[in-house]
């Protein structure tokens, strides 16, 4: 969860605090989101499981499992979805969650971070009713709610405070500076900080390429920020191994790959070797133009999608085929112009990209991809998607839309569930 910093803002911060008594002092003023804070204990006592539908009404990360499309609506909780027959999927369920983004499965548990916590639910007795089974308090100290506008972030906020940040409300700031002879600097009106945060029964869900949780055997690895969290799950109540491990880059997503996990980031993606789960290593890196990238791996071959807008900070839209056979040793293999490439996801040489809708191709030749679409299906706003069994799950900013693969000549939509934006 990011807080947004204005052009002004860091410029502001960039300067040092030089002025004279016969220096011209001049003001700006400015809005800065400023916290929403809630006592820790009624944060914690705030998790609801209902046992109806709720309308979805914001694109999110997703979990399939054994059957269930597990949906999360950004920092206000789950819906469940009985995906069962998916073309007649039925929405069952919705757990009230504040502050969550993403979550993963394994053995009937489901995880899932809600702000600074993680917290767990047995989904094995009843999927549409999850029940609550933990919480591991402050295992993401770091985390804060994302914003929704460009302004800066005053977020003054300790730890060890009984409070935690659940929201922002914009406020007009006022900061003087002085200039004299050329030199220039600035004094504050207030407490401003910067705000850089940023199947059958059992088995592991399959999450999307946007996922910031991957699990490997018996571990939950997360990513938020520059930090690799893991979590020892091997007995259903999760223990946090160490501090959070320092990567750098600013992760953004995370997929697990044999023994490596496959980390996108807005400069490159990173591998890891957990061949030792609670030590990572790190193995290599591979470079690119900035921007957004999720990535997913088949038959040694990775698939890095960099798109623009945003807070991508470029106008490249690109898909980048990477040979990771050698993980110490990447080698970029081709790399395509795309128009806005988001999620992706790969099956059996098919590949699927959420670009100007949805587009479907036949990766059997990493070289000869682009003529080889099979699929695209236009007038859709694609965020992510998953793979799985000869259906694909993808969800838009109007829907969370399946389409039967079975027949790959033959590519149809089978069913649609609505998402209605506020």
């Amino acid at each position: 969860m990011k807080a947004k910093l204005s052009t002004l803002f860091s410029l502001l911060l960039g300067v040092f605090f030089l002025y004279s008594c016969s220096g011209v002092e001049e003001s700006v003023t400015y809005k800065v989101n400023v916290p929403v804070f809630m006592t820790k204990s009624q944060f914690r006592q705030s998790v609801k499981v209902k046992q109806n539908a709720q309308t979805i009404h914001e694109q999110g990360k997703m979990v399939f499992y054994n059957g269930y499309l597990y949906i999360s609506e950004p920092e206000k909780g789950i819906h469940i979805i009985d995906n069962r027959q998916p073309n007649k999927p039925q929405s069952i369920g919705f757990v009230e969650l504040m502050g969550n983004v993403d979550l993963a499965i394994k053995d009937d548990f489901l995880y899932a971070d809600s702000y600074i916590d993680l917290v767990w639910f047995d989904i094995g007795k009843n999927p549409a009713v999850p029940e609550l089974k933990g919480r591991l308090e402050d295992a993401f100290p770091q985390s804060l709610p994302q914003t929704d506008n460009n302004y800066p972030s005053n977020y003054y906020y300790q730890k060890g405070d009984e409070n935690v940040v659940i929201g922002w409300k914009v406020e007009e700031k006022t900061e003087v500076y002085y200039r004299n002879d050329g030199w220039w600097g600035w004094a504050e009106k207030g407490d401003m900080m910067t705000g850089t945060t940023s199947p059958g029964n059992g088995g592991v869900g399959k999450t999307g390429s946007m996922a910031r949780f991957s699990i490997y055997q018996e571990y939950l690895y997360t990513v938020m920020n520059n930090f690799l969290g893991i979590f020892d799950i091997k007995n259903n109540s999760p223990q946090k191994i160490g501090d959070d491990f320092y990567i750098g880059w600013n992760v953004e997503t995370i997929f697990s790959y044999k023994d490596n996990l496959f980390m996108g980031t807005p400069t490159g993606m990173l591998i890891y070797s957990v061949s030792n789960p609670t030590k990572p290593e790190y193995c290599s890196s591979l470079q690119h133009i900035y921007g957004c990238d999720p990535v997913v791996v088949e038959n040694d071959i990775a698939y890095v999608t960099v798109h623009s807008g945003n807070n991508c900070g470029q106008n490249n839209n690109q898909l980048i085929v990477i040979d990771v056979k050698d993980v110490k040793s990447p080698k970029a293999l081709v790399t395509y112009e795309m128009t806005n490439p988001k999620g992706l996801g790969i099956d059996n040489n098919t590949l699927f990209v959420c670009d100007d809708g949805l587009k479907i191709y036949d990766a059997s030749n990493p070289h000869g991809i682009m003529v080889n679409q099979l699929a695209h299906f236009k007038d859709i706003d694609g965020y992510d998607l998953i793979p799985f069994n000869n259906v694909l799950m993808m969800i838009a900013s109007d829907g969370i839309y399946q389409y039967d693969y079975s027949n790959i000549k033959d590519i149809k939509q089978i069913s649609r569930i609505p998402i209605f934006s506020n």
